[in-house]
This record gives structure tokens, C-alpha cells and sequence, in this order.
């Protein structure tokens, strides 16, 4: 896939749409699309690695059950597939049951959805941009990460699109604090207000440095940060920023806790 004009294809779909009023709506809605087709991927690399993995995530409810088109002409659009998603898909994530002993790349799905919402009325529209997300393999190493240069303008929309009292640190800024931090592999590195994970990643990029072939430290870097955030869609912009980097457990808090590491 060309990812590169991925976000003008989306933006020019939705525009059509009656639902979705202004950037700030189009990137949320992108953005609940992308996290669930980004974690069916990472589902399938767990599926691989565990043979004992079970998913949070109700078979009917799995991306590859639902969104994939496979031009069978099976595939939900129009009225069915803004059925399905507003009565079935949405109210199933928001409910899922979690407790203490949940793991953290299980409980992400249920914050990703608490607040989230469905904002496009036409469901063939909802269909084109599916298809478009679907075309991303983010089961490809390479694809992933070319993808994640690509996320980061959903981050500089928001500059515009947040409302007032909101700040996206650019990520010269983050880059350049790192750089004084000067953080070493097996640290943990916390960001209390982490907002769409932008000093996180400059960490991670750091400790990736750092990684080498180990197989140890690569599942140190996967325990390398932890982040809080109170409002939703950075939230979610944050949980799904972290996997893109290939942290399979996010430990990315959602709304004000009192977990303290």
C-alpha cells in the first residue's frame, strides 16, 4: 500500500460524510478504526508465541471477522454495518469485564472504548474507510514502522483540531529532552500527563538503541515506560502509538489513578 497519502484518502472519504462535523471528530474516528485493526495484527503475533493466548476481544468482534472484505460480497456495509457497529461492536468493547489480574494489553481494549464513539451516518462511507486501514499490514516489521512516520501527522492535526488549553510538545522537544535525560536500557521511564505518548516514544527510541539481538532486553524495552492520561482520545492515541513501537503491553493508564510505580 502507498501510506503515504493514507490520510488524505480517509479525510476525503469522510468529508462526505453527514456524521463526522470538523478534524477534531475525523481523528477520532480514524483513530478507534486503526487501534482495533492495528491490535488484531498484534493478536495474531501473540496467537504465534502462546499457544495459551485468549483474546479479550469476542471472536465476532475481531477485526478479521468483521471489517476484512474478502470481495466475496459478503462483506457489512450500509445499513448493516453501522447496525453492527453501533449495537453490537461499540457496546461489547465498552463492556468488556476486566479485574486485577487482566492483563494490561487486554485492559487497553476496554479504555480504548470507554469514551470513544462512532460519528459517520453512512455506512458505505464507513465501508471505504475500513477498506482503506485494511490494506496496512501491520503484521510486516517494516510496514509497521514506515506507518508510524505516517501516524504522526494524526498528531500534528491535533494541534489544530484540540480544544484550548491543550499542547502537543513537538517531537524536537521530547527528542531533545531524552537526549538530556540520557535514559539507560532497564530504567523505566513515566510521563504522568503522557497526552498522546510523544516523550514516550522519544524514550523508546533510545532504548531500541540499546536492544541489540537480545531477547532479555527486548522484553526489558517492552517494560520500559508507563504513562497516565485523563482525556480519551489522546489516550487512545497514545495506547495505539505504543504498539506501533512494538510495546505489546502499554502500561498506559486511562483518566487519574492512584497507581503509583
Amino acid at each position: 500500500m502507498a501510506i503515504t497519502n493514507f490520510v488524505k484518502r480517509i479525510q476525503d472519504v469522510m468529508r462526505n460524510d453527514a456524521g463526522v462535523n470538523g478534524d477534531a471528530q475525523r481523528i477520532e474516528q480514524i483513530v478507534w478504526i486503526l487501534f482495533l485493526k492495528i491490535y488484531d495484527a498484534k493478536e495474531e503475533e501473540w496467537e504465534l508465541v502462546n499457544e495459551e493466548y485468549f483474546s479479550i476481544i469476542p471472536e465476532e468482534c475481531k477485526w478479521r471477522n468483521w471489517a476484512v472484505d474478502n470481495k466475496d460480497g459478503e462483506a457489512l456495509t450500509g445499513d448493516a454495518i453501522l447496525n453492527y457497529v453501533n449495537n453490537t461492536l461499540f457496546p461489547t468493547l465498552k463492556n468488556l469485564e476486566i479485574d486485577d489480574v487482566t492483563p494490561m494489553n487486554q485492559v487497553i481494549v476496554k479504555y480504548a472504548f470507554e469514551d470513544a464513539n462512532n460519528y459517520m451516518k453512512d455506512g458505505v462511507l464507513l465501508r471505504q474507510v475500513v477498506n482503506i486501514i485494511d490494506e496496512i499490514d501491520f503484521t510486516e516489521y517494516e510496514e509497521r514502522h514506515a506507518f508510524g512516520t505516517i501516524y504522526e501527522s494524526f498528531l500534528k492535526d491535533l494541534q489544530s483540531a484540540g480544544n484550548a488549553g491543550e499542547f502537543y510538545t513537538p517531537r524536537a522537544v521530547t527528542d531533545f529532552m531524552v537526549e538530556v535525560i540520557k535514559p539507560k536500557l532497564g530504567e523505566k521511564v513515566a510521563d504522568f500527563a503522557c497526552g498522546t505518548g510523544g516523550f514516550l516514544v522519544s524514550a523508546l527510541n533510545a532504548f531500541e538503541k540499546q536492544v541489540g539481538n537480545s531477547l532479555e532486553n527486548r522484553e526489558i524495552y517492552n517494560n520500559s515506560i508507563y504513562g497516565v492520561e485523563k482525556k480519551a482520545l489522546p489516550h487512545i492515541l497514545c495506547v495505539t502509538n505504543m504498539l506501533l513501537h512494538d510495546i505489546d503491553n502499554p502500561d498506559i493508564i486511562s483518566g487519574i489513578t492512584q497507581n503509583i510505580i
